[in-house]
């Protein structure tokens, strides 16, 4: 191969990786979800340089928390994750929570999700259960006794790894999901959270995108 060929192939290689896309799975570059009528497009951003968002730059992070919740609780990674978020679009057995505090999700969240801030687990069981039976497909019998039949898959996130508030609204919290009698086996803990999704790159939206 002579010298100007082989810089013509390098050249063209070079061209080729500089227009690569940034890739969610294979073949897929970006993907819809629909949530009360309205449609998220999920993607990466494909600008070179881009950064982790300002929100988790630093590393002055909260102790990191344990892989798994319990043993019936599954954790999630992203391409998980975002099976769920799939699935939620047709399949309303299916909840994606933002388990953060609203001024979390106000300023920046994963698109499509809805919010049901942990704190509402945490010192009112009269508070939690109207939760359960507002979000979560959980009905109560007249005698107080709740009906988990037709509880809903919980797919739930926070900042990431170094973040209690879905450990928290899982099973740390004093009326907890998993206190209160919730099906472990439903629960699903994304733990990479906003800090991951934001390292990837992926789709966010709220007041400080």
């Amino acid at each position: 191969m002579s010298k100007y060929v082989f810089l013509a192939a390098m050249i063209l290689i070079g061209g080729t990786q500089a227009q690569a896309a940034s890739f969610i799975a294979k073949g897929e570059t970006s993907f819809n979800i629909e949530k009360d009528g309205a449609t998220c497009t999920i993607e990466r951003n494909q600008t070179k340089g881009n950064k982790v968002h300002v929100l988790y730059e630093t590393t002055t992070r909260g102790r990191p928390m344990p892989m798994s919740l319990s043993a019936k609780i599954e954790t999630l990674g992203e391409l998980e994750f975002i099976a769920y978020m799939k699935k939620a679009s047709t399949d309303e057995s299916i909840f994606v929570v933002d388990t953060r505090t609203p001024g979390w999700h106000r300023d920046l969240r994963i698109p499509c999700t809805t919010n049901v801030a942990f704190t509402e687990f945490a010192d009112d069981k009269e508070i939690a259960i109207f939760a359960l039976l507002d979000h979560f497909g959980v009905t109560e019998a007249d005698d107080g006794t709740l009906d988990f039949s037709k509880a809903k898959t919980v797919v739930g996130y926070c900042n990431g790894f170094w973040c209690g508030q879905t450990p928290g609204m899982f099973v740390n919290a004093k009326f907890s999901l998993k206190n209160l009698g919730y099906p472990e086996e439903k629960l699903k803990y994304y733990r990479g959270g906003m800090q991951a999704w934001t390292a990837l790159g992926l789709s966010v939206e709220g007041s400080k995108k």
